[in-house]
């Protein structure tokens, strides 16, 4: 807007006095010389006008008119006119004119100046905010028309967007298709679900179900899964992740295995209220993992096989040639004593090569002991020279003054003996293995990230000089079921079972290899406390018998009837009566009877349900008083995830007569 004022007095000095008068005021103003000067004029956004009624007459005057009709809703220029005093009304044709002008102030002459300059600048101001007006209208106008835009653009976009999502729904169902894969989005409020076609088909649905939830998917778990299941979907509300894995009955009725993980969504409250997540069908993955973890064993036993074939065949030459020459003559008392010696100490070698055998195959009961560690790491030496073969060599460096540990037998020479086969492994070139023992002392920087306490630990070591592991493979080195052998040479369960046993034990496994100069793997055990075991004593070949005393009674409880006639000789001859039971149905109906009964000695492993361990939890609740010996070589898969009391005396085959009585006799012997 222009900041001036138009001035239009034709009659003598009438404009010259007006704009002076302005002038004086600080308004400037601009003398326009007919109508027609001050339509154009007005044109150019001038802020008003100041008009003597005389001059609104003439040919000029209706276009001016016509502008002011025309002006936009916003615009109404402020005239000023300055009227001759009269008696009457004006005439019809002059209130029209000065209607059609619209804002007109009326000033009569003689005119004050100070009025004037008041009517100028008040006319200024209300132009000034008729311009405003027209901004802000503007504005607005430029803002719905690109509202307009937008809506009219609008609904393409959302075609185009829902279009997107829809090809990226398809492409993510796709790869979860091809992966085998269901995704599922679970309203926790609702119990219901939105779902792919394929997470259906993993639960025996050719066709999507109408309706999903919770309880549909705990409906399909089988019946001895289910409470865990639901247990694992509760905690994950709270953890926010989801991660199960268990067995379902199909809609077909097929048991299959699957694996099902998520999270867990939550509003602004932190309450959960929706799960997403996918499923996959399982069952092909764990029966290929099943085959190779099978294919392991079937490897390790032919690993073995050779050599011990080899060692029972010579002992066995020992001893059926030895007894041969028994029948043959004799009479010949000296020579008799020392050939039976001979199948003796054969047989011996026999018992333990087939311990070894069982703690190999982890066939052996569960009984921790505190151990000298070095002890066990002897009597199994000769199975791992055995087991490395003859282009390795096998080296023992064990430290005499290493603290006893308190461990399960078994699981610790398996886990040595594990180690031991992968370090041979690793030297198909021939090599040297270091098997050491020592006691050492692990700080908390060391600890603090295992889970253990910083202290004294015995590290049980075994180290090589093989081609070593990168450090890609060996930040995976015991995750279960990975193995960089060949398809068939491994399960890749053997370093996660070491790792498992050590962590039972309270310890630890550390692991450290270099590429081209070979591997160590470090065992740690916490220290025991407690005296370990004393080795068992050199037998002489006549150990004096320890006969029973008066009327003592053994129930005798074993199936095989060789072992029970050797059972029944050795028992009679140290002066027992004895009641033969043949399985444990008829062992507890002796308990149950009348006779005396001092002692039970049952076999573990027995047909009809129950094995000795059973049986010796009944015996004693049936006869509190009675003592129970167990005996067993061989204790299966049921008695290895159960294993027998620690208060039950346990005597190991094949035992010989004398090891009978003294166990018979300590056990008896106890209050």
């Amino acid at each position: 807007m222009s900041e001036r004022i138009l001035i239009l007095a034709p009659r003598g000095r009438d404009a010259r006095v007006i704009q002076d008068v302005l002038q004086r005021d600080g308004i400037t103003g601009r003398v326009c010389e007919d109508l027609g000067c001050l339509r154009a004029c007005l044109q150019g956004h001038a802020g008003g006008a100041v008009v003597t009624e005389e001059a609104l007459s003439g040919p000029e005057l209706e276009p001016l008119l016509a502008f002011c009709d025309a002006q936009p809703s916003w615009s109404d220029i402020p005239f000023i006119v300055m009227a001759t005093r009269q008696t009457g009304r004006r005439s019809a044709i002059a209130a029209g004119v000065l209607e059609r002008l619209g804002n007109v102030v009326l000033l009569e002459r003689p005119v004050n100046a100070e009025t004037l300059s008041s009517a100028a600048r008040s006319s200024l101001r209300v132009r000034r905010r008729q311009y405003q007006t027209r901004d802000l209208l503007d504005e607005r106008e430029r803002r719905e028309r690109e509202l307009r835009v937008l809506n009219e653009t609008l609904e393409q976009r959302v075609r185009e967007r829902a279009l997107e999502l829809e090809k990226a729904r398809e492409a993510l169902e796709f790869a979860l298709d091809s992966a085998g894969m269901g995704s599922w989005d679970l309203d926790l409020l609702s119990d219901s679900s939105r779902r792919t076609p394929q997470h259906d088909r993993i639960f025996g649905y050719a066709e999507p179900q109408p309706a999903w939830g919770a309880e549909h998917l705990l409906g399909h778990v089988v019946e001895e899964e289910r409470a865990a299941v639901a247990a694992a979907f509760a905690k994950a509300t709270a953890s926010g992740t989801l991660d199960i894995e268990c067995r379902i009955r199909r809609a077909d009725g097929a048991v299959r295995w699957i694996v099902a993980k998520g999270r867990a969504g939550y509003d602004a409250a932190g309450r959960p209220v929706r799960m997403a997540g996918v499923v996959m069908d399982t069952t092909d993955r764990r029966m290929t993992e099943d085959a190779l973890h099978q294919a392991q064993k079937m490897e390790a036993i032919g690993q073995l096989t050779g050599g011990v074939a080899h060692d029972f065949n010579n002992l066995l030459t020992v001893i059926v040639g030895g007894l041969d020459m028994v029948l043959r003559r004799p009479e010949q008392t000296e020579r008799v004593t020392r050939l039976a010696s001979a199948a003796m100490t054969a047989a011996r070698r026999g018992e333990q090569l087939t311990q070894q055998l069982l703690a190999f195959s982890r066939r052996q009961m569960l009984r921790p002991q505190t151990l000298n560690p070095n002890r066990l790491l002897l009597e199994f030496e000769g199975l791992a020279r055995r087991a490395v073969g003859e282009a390795v060599t096998l080296r023992l460096e064990l430290d005499p003054a290493v603290d006893p540990i308190r461990i399960d037998p078994a699981q610790f020479e398996s886990a040595v003996l594990n180690l031991v086969v992968n370090a041979r492994d690793a030297m198909p070139d021939g090599g040297v293995v270091r098997v050491s023992s020592r006691n050492v002392h692990r700080d908390t920087r060391a600890t603090s990230e295992r889970g253990i306490s910083p202290g004294a630990y015995v590290e049980v070591s075994v180290t090589d000089n093989g081609s070593g592991i990168d450090a890609q493979t060996l930040a995976r080195a015991f995750e279960p079921f990975f193995t960089t052998k060949e398809v068939g040479k491994g399960s890749g369960l053997g370093l996660s079972q070491v790792y498992g046993f050590a962590r039972s034990a309270g310890g630890d496994v550390a692991i450290e290899s270099e590429l081209g100069r070979g591997t160590c793997v470090r065992l740690y055990f916490p220290p025991s406390a407690d005296a370990p075991a004393e080795e068992p004593p050199a037998t002489p070949n006549k150990v004096p018998l320890r006969p029973a005393a008066s009327g003592e009674t053994v129930l005798l409880v074993e199936d095989d009837e060789q072992v029970l006639a050797m059972a029944i000789e050795s028992l009679e001859e140290l002066r027992y009566t004895v009641i033969v039971a043949h399985n444990a149905r008829e062992a507890l109906e002796h308990i149950r009877g009348p006779a005396r009964i001092d002692i039970m000695f049952s076999d573990v492993v027995m047909p009809g349900g129950m094995n000795g361990a059973q049986l010796a939890v009944e015996a004693r609740h049936l006869r509190p008083e009675m003592k129970v010996l167990l005996t067993s070589g061989y204790v299966g898969e049921p008695m290895t995830q159960k294993p027998i009391a620690d208060d039950v005396d346990v005597l190991n085959k094949p035992y010989r007569r004398d090891e009978l009585a003294q166990k018979l006799r300590v056990v008896l012997g106890r209050g």
